[in-house]
Protein backbone atom coordinates (compact mmCIF):
# COMPACT_ATOMS: atom_id res chain seq x y z
CA UNK A 1 0.00 0.00 0.00
CA UNK A 2 3.28 2.21 0.84
CA UNK A 3 3.97 1.59 -2.40
CA UNK A 4 0.94 2.48 -4.90
CA UNK A 5 0.57 5.76 -2.30
CA UNK A 6 3.71 7.05 -2.98
CA UNK A 7 3.30 6.41 -6.98
CA UNK A 8 0.02 8.46 -6.40
CA UNK A 9 1.46 11.06 -4.75
CA UNK A 10 4.29 11.61 -7.01
CA UNK A 11 2.07 11.54 -9.91
CA UNK A 12 -0.07 14.03 -8.44
CA UNK A 13 2.98 16.00 -7.83
CA UNK A 14 3.97 16.34 -11.04
CA UNK A 15 0.88 16.70 -12.70
CA UNK A 16 1.60 20.67 -12.48
CA UNK A 17 -0.49 22.78 -9.45
CA UNK A 18 -3.10 20.92 -7.53
CA UNK A 19 -6.14 23.40 -7.84
CA UNK A 20 -8.08 23.25 -4.48
CA UNK A 21 -11.42 22.66 -4.34
CA UNK A 22 -12.30 24.89 -1.35
CA UNK A 23 -13.42 28.14 -0.45
CA UNK A 24 -10.24 30.48 0.17
CA UNK A 25 -11.95 33.16 1.34
CA UNK A 26 -14.32 30.96 3.31
CA UNK A 27 -10.48 29.21 4.43
CA UNK A 28 -9.27 32.53 5.28
CA UNK A 29 -11.15 33.10 8.38
CA UNK A 30 -10.99 29.46 9.41
CA UNK A 31 -6.84 29.73 9.52
CA UNK A 32 -7.41 32.00 12.45
CA UNK A 33 -7.78 28.60 14.63
CA UNK A 34 -4.78 27.71 13.16
CA UNK A 35 -2.53 30.45 13.39
CA UNK A 36 -2.40 29.92 16.84
CA UNK A 37 0.09 27.40 16.33
CA UNK A 38 1.32 28.47 12.44
CA UNK A 39 2.35 31.19 10.82
CA UNK A 40 2.75 31.85 7.02
CA UNK A 41 5.79 33.75 6.05
CA UNK A 42 7.26 33.68 2.51
CA UNK A 43 11.48 32.86 2.25
CA UNK A 44 11.49 36.32 1.42
CA UNK A 45 10.67 36.91 5.76
CA UNK A 46 7.04 38.70 4.15
CA UNK A 47 4.56 38.12 6.85
CA UNK A 48 1.37 36.92 5.34
CA UNK A 49 -0.01 35.39 8.72
CA UNK A 50 1.27 36.56 11.96
CA UNK A 51 1.09 33.17 14.17
CA UNK A 52 2.75 31.20 16.47
CA UNK A 53 5.86 28.78 16.07
CA UNK A 54 4.43 25.78 17.57
CA UNK A 55 3.95 23.85 14.51
CA UNK A 56 5.76 24.78 10.95
CA UNK A 57 5.36 27.79 8.67
CA UNK A 58 2.40 26.99 6.37
CA UNK A 59 3.66 28.65 3.15
CA UNK A 60 3.76 26.88 0.07
CA UNK A 61 2.73 24.10 1.99
CA UNK A 62 0.36 22.37 -1.03
CA UNK A 63 2.93 20.42 -3.21
CA UNK A 64 5.34 19.67 -0.55
CA UNK A 65 7.22 17.13 0.66
CA UNK A 66 5.32 16.16 4.11
CA UNK A 67 8.11 16.60 6.92
CA UNK A 68 10.60 18.49 4.64
CA UNK A 69 11.05 21.98 5.92
CA UNK A 70 12.90 23.37 8.24
CA UNK A 71 11.23 22.22 11.39
CA UNK A 72 11.13 19.70 14.23
CA UNK A 73 8.28 17.13 12.64
CA UNK A 74 7.57 13.79 15.03
CA UNK A 75 8.90 10.63 13.22
CA UNK A 76 5.57 9.37 12.16
CA UNK A 77 5.20 12.50 9.70
CA UNK A 78 8.82 12.62 8.24
CA UNK A 79 8.21 9.10 7.70
CA UNK A 80 5.33 9.84 5.69
CA UNK A 81 6.83 12.29 3.69
CA UNK A 82 9.71 9.37 2.85
CA UNK A 83 7.02 7.56 1.82
CA UNK A 84 6.00 9.82 -1.02
CA UNK A 85 3.36 11.71 0.94
CA UNK A 86 3.28 15.11 -0.90
CA UNK A 87 0.50 17.56 0.45
CA UNK A 88 -2.49 18.12 -1.06
CA UNK A 89 -5.88 19.96 -0.81
CA UNK A 90 -6.92 15.99 -0.09
CA UNK A 91 -4.34 14.74 1.87
CA UNK A 92 -4.13 17.98 4.05
CA UNK A 93 -7.83 18.48 4.70
CA UNK A 94 -7.68 14.64 5.66
CA UNK A 95 -4.66 15.10 8.17
CA UNK A 96 -6.14 18.62 9.31
CA UNK A 97 -9.33 16.65 10.45
CA UNK A 98 -7.36 13.52 12.29
CA UNK A 99 -3.45 13.81 12.22
CA UNK A 100 -3.07 10.62 14.38
CA UNK A 101 -5.61 8.87 12.47
CA UNK A 102 -4.48 9.83 9.03
CA UNK A 103 -0.88 9.02 10.01
CA UNK A 104 -1.61 5.63 11.17
CA UNK A 105 -3.37 5.51 7.46
CA UNK A 106 -0.63 6.54 5.42
CA UNK A 107 2.47 4.93 7.18
CA UNK A 108 0.37 1.75 7.95
CA UNK A 109 1.71 1.66 11.38
CA UNK A 110 -1.04 1.48 13.97
CA UNK A 111 0.72 3.42 16.68
CA UNK A 112 1.83 6.46 14.76
CA UNK A 113 1.59 9.49 16.63
CA UNK A 114 1.19 13.44 15.12
CA UNK A 115 2.10 16.13 17.37
CA UNK A 116 -0.75 18.42 16.13
CA UNK A 117 -3.20 17.47 18.37
CA UNK A 118 -6.15 20.18 17.11
CA UNK A 119 -8.37 18.63 15.16
CA UNK A 120 -10.65 21.02 12.12
CA UNK A 121 -13.25 19.31 11.87
CA UNK A 122 -14.98 20.93 9.33
CA UNK A 123 -13.30 23.89 6.68
CA UNK A 124 -10.55 21.83 6.09
CA UNK A 125 -10.75 21.71 2.47
CA UNK A 126 -11.34 25.66 2.52
CA UNK A 127 -8.15 25.90 4.58
CA UNK A 128 -6.33 24.00 1.90
CA UNK A 129 -7.77 26.45 -0.34
CA UNK A 130 -6.60 29.11 1.13
CA UNK A 131 -2.73 27.92 1.54
CA UNK A 132 -2.63 27.22 -1.99
CA UNK A 133 -3.65 30.99 -2.80
CA UNK A 134 -1.21 32.63 -0.77
CA UNK A 135 1.61 30.56 -1.89
CA UNK A 136 3.25 29.15 -4.78
CA UNK A 137 3.69 25.39 -4.69
CA UNK A 138 7.40 24.26 -4.52
CA UNK A 139 9.09 23.55 -7.81
CA UNK A 140 9.73 18.98 -8.48
CA UNK A 141 13.36 20.23 -8.34
CA UNK A 142 12.97 22.20 -5.07
CA UNK A 143 11.11 19.26 -3.31
CA UNK A 144 14.23 16.93 -4.49
CA UNK A 145 17.08 19.04 -3.17
CA UNK A 146 15.04 19.66 0.35
CA UNK A 147 16.50 17.28 2.87
CA UNK A 148 13.81 15.83 5.35
CA UNK A 149 13.75 17.18 8.88
CA UNK A 150 15.37 15.29 11.36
Amino acid sequence: MKTLFAVAAATLALTGPVLAEGDAAKGEKTFKKCKSCHMIVSPEGETIVKGGKTGPNLYGVIGRVAGSTDFKYGKDLVAAGEGGLVWDAESLTSYAKDPKGYLKEVTGNSKAKSKMTFKLKKGGEDVAAYLASVAPAPAATEEAETPAAE
